[in-house]
């Protein structure tokens, strides 16, 4: 008997160390299957019609998850297969598809993200409706799922107890080989067609402005990366960056950079859009141990995507509370605003405090920020500003070409003080800045208005005098805006 399998592609778009692949390949016939839902486009409100609303995708994303999928659909037709795409509800769309080609099951990998969560189960139902077997896998962790020392139900609510238990008690599972693929469904061609790659102006719901802003990242390449989609890419960013540039064996000590491609390893995007398993970056790593070095650097990567890991099975365990206003710790002690403005100011890199407006001009400009420029503009807008944590949240998830919904919003809750740590977490961000800006060269990347000033001032140009702002040529509230409050006042109130 000939078995048919349709494997559902989300954000998980590679064909190496891919279980659901692996899965779906052992049919004698495959269907592999991307679906544009419009529900992830578009203005949409956050947490209900009455309250705020926000871009799902913005440009950046958009772009990259473009040709991340021109780049799959490539990959597949040199395999002999094919990448059908199409738009609309995934439950629609697939239940349709399963019945045209027969299909007996369908594989996917399973996020735990409510949204994602939400689809999948409808998917589900619907096919289970319909006689079709579901597979659900779980591929995108470091660590699986079913390997954690504790069900996720028990994990550590801290990261430091969460990362000793897992290094202790489990191991990284060998990669997925990937495996030869079978031929297309007969329907293939006759009654499916294929369908069209997106591009940004075809994605459902974006507007003129990020269409444009789509099909030109960067314009003035400034950013660190061009950050180009794809499965291709990713094997070569790891290739670049730990073999050719030889950047591993100082990651610890560059990693709290600012400009360049060179000071991290810029993985986030395709680890997070399924172009790059972190298994094969934890397998390369101990390579390079064993070909060249093992020392703290080495290390300090996998120690980050253990915090990745972290978020993801954090919101497993805690579900839709972990992006409610609250959090996890359901703070109500908190007096968060509404203040149109000034987030406005906050978004837009206005709000007169340079390393605050440096980083979110290169996040608007770019899709990317440092690590080090997150924390701090996070910390900015929901310490200095009490504006509700979950709008710079939201604004990051429209902007960020490496969103991932667990860690954007696991690491805003930690600044705001709802997440995962019972500790005030603000930053000082003049401290901040003339610790790992100490010659304003970032700041004056990105506000090159400021280049006229020496560090200290370019830093805190409202220190400057009347005078001393004609000598330099730097006038605020004209050439650069006035601070929008009182720093100093900002941070007594959170002591």
């Amino acid at each position: 008997m000939t078995t048919t399998a349709i494997l559902w592609l989300r954000r998980d778009l590679r064909l190496h160390d891919n279980e659901a692949l692996s899965e779906a390949a052992a049919a004698d016939r495959l269907l592999p299957v991307y679906v544009v839902d419009p529900r992830t486009y578009g203005d949409r409100p956050y947490g209900g019609p009455d309250s705020f609303r926000f871009g799902k995708t913005g440009p950046h994303r958009a772009r990259f998850r473009c040709e991340a999928l021109s780049d799959l659909r490539a990959s597949f037709r040199e395999r002999g297969s094919e990448l059908v795409v199409r738009e609309g509800p995934p439950e629609e769309v697939l239940a349709d598809l399963a019945t045209t080609v027969d299909a007996d099951v369908v594989a996917m990998h399973t996020r735990p993200a409510p949204e994602e969560a939400r689809v999948e189960s409808s998917v589900t139902a619907r096919l289970r409706e319909r006689g079709v077997r579901v597979r659900r896998l779980w591929g995108h962790t470091l660590y699986h799922v079913n390997d954690l020392p504790t069900p996720y139900t028990e994990v550590s609510d801290t990261y430091t107890s969460f990362r000793k238990s897992v290094e202790r008690e489990a191991s990284v599972r060998e990669q997925v080989a990937t495996p030869s693929l079978p031929p297309l469904p007969d329907a293939v061609g006759d009654a499916v067609g294929p369908g069209d790659v997106p591009t940004p102006a075809t994605l459902p719901g974006l507007d003129d402005e990020t269409v444009a802003a789509a099909r030109a990242p960067d314009p003035d390449g400034r950013g660190v990366l061009p950050f180009e989609g794809g499965e291709s890419a990713a094997l070569d960013r790891v290739e670049s960056y730990v073999w050719d540039a030889d950047r591993l064996r100082e990651y610890k000590e560059t990693r709290n950079g600012l400009i360049g491609e060179g000071y991290s390893s810029k993985l986030s995007p395709w680890l997070n859009e399924g172009c790059l398993s972190p298994r094969y970056v934890h397998d390369e790593v101990r390579r390079y141990e064993e070909l060249r070095v093992k020392n703290d650097s080495t290390y300090w990567l996998l120690f980050e995507l253990i915090w990745r890991d972290f978020f993801q099975f954090q919101v497993a365990k805690h579900g839709g509370q972990f992006f409610s206003r609250p959090g996890i710790r359901e703070r109500h002690d908190i007096d968060w605003r509404d203040d149109d403005r000034a987030f406005d100011l906050w978004a837009h890199g206005e709000t007169g405090i340079p390393f605050v407006d440096a980083n979110m001009r290169e996040l608007n400009e770019t899709g990317y920020m440092s690590n080090r420029g997150r924390q701090n503009a996070a910390s900015f807008l929901a310490n200095n500003l009490r504006i509700d944590w979950r709008r710079g949240a939201a604004y990051f998830e429209t902007q960020l070409v490496d969103y991932e919904p667990c860690s954007n919003y696991g690491n805003w809750a930690y600044i705001a003080g709802v997440g995962n740590d019972s500790r005030d977490r603000y930053f000082n961000v003049v401290k901040q800045a003339r610790q790992y800006d100490a010659r304003a060269e970032y700041v004056t990347h990105w506000l090159p208005v400021l280049e006229p000033l020496p560090p200290e001032y370019a830093h805190e140009p409202w220190r400057l005098s009347a005078d001393e702002q004609a000598a330099h040529g730097v006038e605020l509230g004209v050439d650069y805006p006035e601070p929008m409050l009182d720093l100093d006042a900002s941070y007594e109130k959170l002591r």
